[in-house]
């Protein structure tokens, strides 16, 4: 063990571990004092206890109570039972053999680390040693396991050794007569096929508790009663035989069912899971969670199945060779041969059928390449290239007159001692090509020797030779020494001129540079005065983009506090309904007005602003064009100054090359000094500088070429932005003109209410003086009504009752009927006669008090129109209350409408509610006038009588009015007219908006909160389906796509529910769209949402579910047809294009582009980003898109950060009222009251006769 690499502490652990086992075989029970309970035998089993566990290193009483105790975990409890004696020894057995075997495969793996194979190694060599089939007196499992395994090897044997030889002759297609062999294919399906194998019957049989040997064997008769490999001895009803290739095998069933067990029981793991002994703990290592809880059943069969697939695939991926042993003798001594043994064996192992093949085939054979390489000089005539290798491999065999040989595809196939003929004869060739090759090798030597001859003659020759061309040599330097004196003089003289010119081009080069460093310095002072320039209008556009916004976003606010104000003087408006709520919506009519005067300057300085920005922006323009032409300029210039320096360059050469052509030649000697090299050194020194700053000025201008380039790029993309800006001010301009109109609308407003402050104070101060007149007038009555009654106590009973009855009469009939039936009205004093003047406006009223009982029933609809809302109309109309400055009836309808919708549950209550005060809001459109001219009515018609009684009066003394031929006169159309609204009409007009307003988001929200709950569901209902297609699969996976279509089948149930109670009730179409529009916008925000919130909803299979059920919801759309639908389809594009990219294929070879263009336009890049990160597909296991369009998502991102107001990718829900009374208008017919037939309660009332005679 040391050898191979076993610690000294390992080696001690393994001895301990080998000799606890040996002690635990010598552990033995008896029954204890309970029924089926087992103790210790005795002391010496006690002994043994005791010492294996001190060699385990675990506690002995652990030991003892997992040899005889099990402890079985049930939902409610533990429970703990005793082992019978004969349990209690099958337990010990288990513990021992679980011991050796984790001991023994610890041992394989640390000596196959110690020993084992490099893993980069491409080629292995392994040895498999097994000695063969086995047939004892008594065979078990062991016997049953081994022999599978000859099978297996055997039926690879006759693969590799029959088969593929045969299979060889019959792919080349050469004549062969087909050898038949034992194929043992059939055993092997007996023992390993599923389900009806042997293995598998056997693991079947182990996992039922109450299996036996003898069931199992049963099962065994019953599967395989026709089976020719499978035989049932006639003695024995335990026993079965299999016909093996090598014999006949009888297998006895008693310990299959135990030994093909495998599993550790729980108590033995945690016990030496829990050893002191750190090699003990280590072969017991705690199991997973997983491995644990599951129940799989594991066995020995099953595991050696396995193993031995591996062994047959790793033996089919490599080239194996066959050793067959023999056994000589079964004495087992040697020099004892027994023939009859030998050749049984041989047959068994196919060896004898291996040779018969071999010597009735072609042993030999060669492919064609190989065969010509190695014979193609027998016949190098048919190697030229004309015949192919079948054809020439024949003509060769024919040549050699060889019998019996056969030409396959791509091998020749030769007889037995037809290759050795071959060889012979290829030798004999060979032999006469060695002598022919020695021949010229002789030649070659004898030549070699000549020319070595030859070649020492040439060279006494060749140093003859060379001392004649030395004096020539000679001869050539004296030559060459004159020339070089003539050369050193004439450089001389060349050098003296040189230093000439030197001078000349110093005095040039001073000039120059004075002039260029002049260039460089104004150059570098316009480059700092441009970059000045650049600052300051770089910094004048942001500072004038930074008043923009800051102008735009206060135009914004006061637009918004504006249409805030509004709804603050419409509720002041409503709660204006008496003398003291007047004078403080006067007051604040006051501040109104100052705040809106305010605004409006405050609109002429944006207004001027405005104007002065685009001065402004004209300017920077102009200052942009000046610096581009600038530019421009100073380019030109440049390049002229770059041609002017290549001249005069130029110039200076030619100059030189004239200079030196000029310069007279001197023959006379001069000694040559050391100042003019120096000089001639420096003047090529500054042609070198000359050079450089020739390509510096190149540079330059290449560097000013392309930054004029850049120039010209950022003035296009400022262009750019100027264009940007023009339309951001010609939106502007529009939003400038909107809110003059805006505030045009509000000074007339304004205007009006100024002067109906005026009225009102005017009205106040009258009606404080005839408050006061009235309560003198009433002290003055109730002293005379006191004198009365003192006179009344002297009068007989009969008299009594005569001024009751003429006071009744005299309150029931006018004074200007003429009719009195009891005289005594007329001596009643004058005050009680001015009260019973005023007391006939009680009619009207009554009349008013049968309408407000008669609207708050349901009157239902005449011709498609509401009749409620047509009678109130026409009552108002008739009475003139529209133009009246100050009435009651405005308030007591809204009073009542506002009682008929206080219950918010009743949605039909508020359908029918929603219907009439759109209708009665459309007639007032049609028949009231701008607001504008209601401040200007004439005062004539200001003094008309405000009271009831006085309209009603006025109506009766002049029945050919405007109002009586309108509606008595019964024109030909039901065109509708208008008249000049009053303050109280106007302000009824505004108090019906915001019923309708209110109706309708009551109606809404109702519907929202019926539809929240579902759409919960909706959005949890593909965990819920996933959970039950864990357990249940099929059925579990339908009944949750059911439930799912449910809960949309129920939100399609409400929402048409509410279609039919809106169309009973003839709510206008325009208004029905915007409820549903809104609706489905809010179905939309809130899955969307909850996609984007959710992972789990981001997935394959919550798309698809999400997918049906906004299936059902576009056929609820097509079934609402579009003049009720309209465009509530169009609101869930979000959720739709969501779901649509979940469920998508092959989402990795999808670009960005196509995701943002054609798959989802309408969602931003945060959301596609989020969904992209959070899908997850489990359904089929693909992948989100690309980590390239996940990071180009990222810089879009980051880019969008920059100029975005918030980066928030959820969606908002709009609760905001998404019409306007002049989108109701637009949208409605015009309509008419129409011909309506009154409710009965109105007709049986006098003061509604009007309603009979116009419906007649």
């Amino acid at each position: 063990m040391d050898v191979v690499g076993i610690s000294a502490d390992d080696q001690d652990a393994i001895f301990r571990v080998v000799a606890a086992i040996l002690h635990l075989g010598n552990i033995n029970f008896s029954k204890g004092e309970e029924v089926d309970s087992s103790v210790l035998k005795d002391e010496k089993s006690r002994f043994h206890l005791n010492t294996t566990a001190e060699l385990l290193r675990c506690d002995a009483k652990s030991l003892e109570d997992a040899l005889i105790k099990r402890v079985m975990v049930t939902p409610e409890e533990v429970i703990t039972r005793t082992l019978d004696p004969d349990s209690a020894l099958g337990s010990r057995d288990a513990l021992a053999k679980t011991v050796y075997s984790r001991l023994f495969d610890w041992l394989v793996e640390t000596i196959n680390n110690s020993i084992g194979q490099d893993p980069s190694s491409k080629c292995i060599i392994g040895v498999l040693d097994i000695y063969g089939f086995e047939s004892f007196k008594l065979n078990s499992f062991e016997q049953f396991c081994i022999n599978f395994t000859n099978e297996k090897l055997q039926q690879h044997f006759n693969q590799h050794v029959f088969k593929m030889e045969q299979e060889e002759y019959t792919k080349e297609e050469i004549n062969w007569s087909y050898i038949e062999f034992v194929d043992n294919q059939d055993v092997l399906e007996l023992i390993e096929k599923k389900p009806g194998g042997i293995i598998a019957l056997l693991d079947e049989a182990c996992m039922f508790p109450k299996s036996t040997h003898e069931t199992f064997a049963q099962k065994l008769y019953q599967t395989f009663p026709k089976n020719k490999r499978f035989q049932k001895p006639k003695l024995s009803r335990t026993n079965f035989t299999i016909a093996h290739y090598a014999g006949d095998v009888t297998y006895q069933t008693d310990l299959f069912l135990d030994k093909n067990k495998d599993y550790v029981i729980a108590e033995h793991q945690d016990l030496l899971q829990a050893s002191k002994c750190s090699f003990v703990a280590s072969l017991f290592p705690p199991l997973p969670e997983e491995t644990s809880k599951s129940s799989k059943f594991s066995s020995i069969g099953a595991r050696f199945k396995l193993q031995l697939q591996q062994l047959m695939e790793t033996l089919s991926s490599t080239e194996p060779h066959y050793i067959r042993c023999v056994k000589p003798n079964n004495v087992l001594k040697p020099a004892i041969f027994e023939n009859v043994n030998i050749l049984n064996q041989l047959r068994c192992g196919g060896v004898l059928e291996a040779i018969r093949i071999s010597c009735a085939g072609y042993p030999t054979r060669r492919t064609f390449v190989d065969f010509l390489l190695r014979f193609g000089v027998l016949a190098p005539e048919f190697l030229d290239g004309k015949y192919d290798d079948k054809v020439a491999c024949q003509k060769i065999l024919d040549k050699m007159g060889l019998k019996g040989y056969q030409i396959g595809k791509t091998k020749v196939f030769l007889r037995a001692g037809q290759m050795a003929e071959l060889d012979t004869r290829r030798a004999e060739i060979l032999g006469n090509a060695a002598r022919k090759i020695q021949r010229c090798g002789r030649t070659y030597i004898a030549r070699r020797e000549f020319i070595s001859v030859r070649n020492a003659a040439i060279r006494i020759q060749s140093c003859c030779r060379g001392v004649l061309a030395s004096k020539v040599h000679q001869e050539l330097r004296r030559q060459a020494s004159a020339i070089k004196i003539q050369k050193n003089f004439r450089r001389y003289v060349a050098r003296k001129s040189y230093g000439r010119l030197r001078l000349a081009a110093i005095s040039l080069q001073t000039g120059l540079r004075a002039m260029d460093a002049r260039n460089i310095f104004r150059y570098k002072k316009q480059t700092k005065a441009a970059i000045i320039i650049q600052a300051r209008v770089r910094c004048h556009m942001a500072y004038s983009y930074h008043k923009r916004l800051q102008k735009a976003a206060l135009v914004t606010q006061c637009g918004w506090r504006q249409r805030v104000a509004r709804k603050e003087l419409r509720s002041l408006k409503m709660a204006a309904r008496e003398t003291g709520a007047l004078k403080e919506a006067k007051d604040k009519l006051e501040k109104r007005v100052e705040e809106l005067t305010w605004r409006l300057q405050y609109e002429g300085i944006v207004h001027r602003s405005l104007t002065s920005i685009n001065f402004q922006q004209k300017n920077l323009e102009e200052e942009k064009a000046q610096e581009v032409s600038k530019l421009r300029e100073a380019m030109q210039a440049m390049q002229l100054q770059l041609e002017e320096s290549n001249g005069r360059i130029l110039k200076e050469r030619e100059a030189a090359k004239k200079a030196i052509e000029e310069a007279p030649p001197l023959v006379k000697e001069v000694p040559v000094m050391v100042e003019d090299t120096e000089k001639v050194e420096s003047l090529t020194a500054e042609i070198d500088n000359l050079k450089d700053l020739l390509q510096r000025e190149k540079e330059a201008a290449e560097e000013a070429r392309k930054a004029f380039l850049d120039t010209e790029e950022k003035s296009s993309e400022l262009l750019k932005k100027l264009e940007g800006s023009d339309d951001k001010m010609n939106q502007l301009k529009d939003i400038v003109q909107r809110m003059e109109e805006k505030l045009s609308n509000a000074e007339s407003e304004s205007q009006v209410l100024r002067q109906q402050g005026l009225e009102m104070n005017r009205k106040l101060a009258s009606a404080e003086s005839e408050i006061q007149e009235m309560t003198e007038k009433l002290k003055k009555a109730e002293s005379e009504i006191q004198a009365l009654c003192q006179q009344a106590l002297t009068m007989t009973p009969i008299a009594k009752s005569a001024p009751v009855r003429s006071k009744t009469m005299v309150i029931q009939r006018s004074p200007e009927n003429g009719h009195v039936q009891n005289g005594e009205a007329k001596q009643l004093p004058a005050p009680i006669t001015k009260i019973d003047e005023d007391s006939p406006e009680d009619k009207p009223q009554k009349s008013l008090n049968e309408k407000q009982q008669c609207i708050t029933q349901n009157l239902g609809y005449s011709k498609g129109q509401p009749v409620a809302a047509s009678v109130i109309y026409k009552c108002l109309l008739h009475w003139r209350s529209f133009e009246v400055e100050r009435t009651s009836i405005f308030d007591r309808i809204i009073q009542t409408i506002g009682s008929a919708i206080e219950v918010q549950d009743n949605n039909d209550m508020l359908a029918y509610w929603l219907s009439n005060t759109s209708s009665l809001l459309l007639l007032l459109q049609q028949t009231l006038k701008a607001t504008g001219t209601a401040g200007f009515t004439p005062q004539r018609r200001r003094t008309m009588s405000t009271s009831l009684f006085g309209r009603m009066s006025s109506l009766r003394a002049s029945p050919q009015s405007s109002g009586l031929s309108f509606l008595n006169g019964r024109p030909k159309s039901d065109d509708v007219r208008q008249v000049e609204a009053k303050y109280p009409a106007l302000l009824f007009k505004q108090q019906l908006t915001a019923f309708l307003e209110k109706i309708y988001g009551m109606i809404r929200d109702n519907l929202k909160k019926e539809i929240s709950p579902l759409l919960g569901l909706c959005i949890q209902a593909p965990r819920t389906s996933r959970a039950s297609m864990m357990k249940g699969r099929t059925q579990a996976n339908s009944g949750a796509q059911q439930a799912l279509i449910a809960h949309w089948q129920s939100i399609v149930k409400s929402l048409n529910s509410y279609l039919t109670m809106m169309k009973a009730n003839n709510v206008p179409p325009f208004l029905v769209r915007k409820v549903f529009s809104q609706i489905f916008s809010f179905v939309n925000v809130q899955l969307f949402n909850s996609l984007l919130l959710r992972r789990e909803c981001c997935s394959f299979s919550n798309g698809e579910y999400v997918k049906a059920g906004l299936a059902e919801l576009e056929q609820w759309c097509y079934d609402a047809t579009e003049e009720y639908g309209g465009s509530a389809w169009d609101e869930l594009k979000h959720i739709r294009q969501a779901v649509g990219f979940l469920v998508i294929h092959q989402k990795p070879k999808k670009t960005l582009n196509e995701i943002t263009k054609d798959l989802c336009p309408a969602l931003s890049i945060q959301q596609l980003y989020r969904i992209s990160t959070m899908y997850w597909d489990d359904k089929y296991g693909t992948h989100t898109v690309s980590s390239d369009v996940i990071s180009c998502m990222r810089v879009q991102m980051t880019e969008d950060a920059n100029t975005a107001v918030t980066n928030s990718f959820l969606l908002d829900d709009d609760s905001s009222i998404p019409f306007s009374l002049d989108d109701i208008s637009s949208s409605m017919q015009q309509q008419g009251a129409g011909d309506i037939d009154p409710p009965e309660l109105l007709r049986e009332h006098s003061g509604f006769s009007f309603l009979i005679q116009h419906s007649e």
